[in-house]
């Protein structure tokens, strides 16, 4: 489930009229018919197959397609290359994968939100993440961690909340602006009846670094980002916001636990664009179920702080509709702005 229960109590000639000009419109159009709608499923792929990440080198999402990249590369008996497309937000290389040929040779891995939340904080986006994109799975799904500086004197949310309220003034909150952290932390804190004081950064990793070195009293970010500064006990994990208790993060309650239903975090989709047919799709799909299946990949999931998602192509294409849904409200009642 998504926070959206709570939330609420808390998405690419014929003038002439003649058959010589239509039946030559027919020809041409079939003759400037793209390669790839030649090529089957079964022969697929026979060339390289670029995955875009939309973020500089070193972050989770290109982490993990890096890992996929080896273990395509060797199923497929192809190059995989991953090529780092930032800016814009993730939006340019999103775009860049939207408006490729839909062939299954580009291919876009990043973190689901900036799909779900982009179209209502960056309005004149160059690209429709619910028409020019489809998806093809979700190989890793990392759950917020709500942290605190280690001296906050709280060690749970209900423990948070009695001390936010009795403070005086809000606790600071450090986050992407625009960013699902940002939203997460808004509406748990709404629904909790306190009050945070955000704190915008341009990235995740220097929140994390004040909130270490005691600038800031919390943030909410993956577990991917911030499991080895709670191993090392440099911050202190209030809640987790993964439905069940999630194996990473042992001994650290969920939000749902207080929040009946409230589950957010990064989920790393890979996507293609819209119209890429069916049967690659499907064979790309079956390709990463088996790579996540895998016992060793599987390891080296939860060392990172994720899990895969079974969800199928379908199921993740409602998923984004309800979630752009879900995170547009949030934005419009808040008035929440893209930098």
């Amino acid at each position: 489930m998504h926070p959206s229960r709570t939330f609420t109590a808390p998405a690419r000639g014929k003038s002439r009229r003649t058959v010589l000009g239509l039946s030559t419109a027919v020809l041409l159009g079939a003759m400037a018919a793209p390669a790839f709608s030649q090529e089957p499923a079964a022969s697929y792929p026979s060339k390289p197959i670029r995955i875009v990440v939309p973020n500089p080198p070193g972050g989770t999402s290109d982490i993990l397609a890096r890992s996929l990249a080896k273990e395509l590369g060797e199923m497929f008996k192809q190059n995989i290359i991953v090529e780092n497309k930032a800016g814009g937000n993730s939006h340019i290389g999103a775009s860049y994968v939207a408006k490729s040929a839909p062939d299954g040779y580009n291919l876009l891995l990043l973190d689901l939100s900036v799909l779900t939340i982009g179209p209502s904080v960056v309005p004149k986006l160059s690209y429709s993440p619910q028409k020019e994109l489809t998806p093809i799975a979700i190989p890793a799904y990392s759950p917020h961690l709500l942290v605190v500086r280690n001296d906050l004197p709280a060690k749970n949310l209900d423990e948070l909340t009695a001390y936010a309220k009795k403070s005086g003034t809000p606790l600071s909150f450090g986050t992407p602006l625009a960013s699902i952290s940002q939203l997460a932390g808004i509406m748990i804190a709404q629904d909790r009846g306190f009050e945070f004081n955000v704190i915008g950064y341009k990235g995740g990793a220097q929140a994390m670094a004040d909130l270490a070195g005691g600038q800031i009293d919390s943030a909410i970010a993956s577990v991917v980002a911030t499991k080895a500064l709670v191993q090392g006990g440099k911050i202190k994990a209030i809640a987790v916001t993964s439905a069940r208790p999630f194996a990473a993060t042992p001994g650290v309650p969920t939000v749902a636990s207080q929040i009946p239903d409230f589950v957010t975090g990064s989920w790393q989709g890979l996507l293609a664009p819209a119209n890429t047919p069916a049967p690659i799709l499907d064979k790309l799909q079956d390709a990463i179920q088996r790579i996540v299946a895998r016992p060793e990949f599987a390891k080296h999931l939860q060392e990172l702080g994720s899990e895969p998602s079974a969800m199928t192509r379908q199921q993740i294409t409602q998923w984004l509709r309800s979630e752009t849904q879900l995170w547009g409200k949030v934005v419009k009642d808040n008035n929440i702005k893209a930098d």
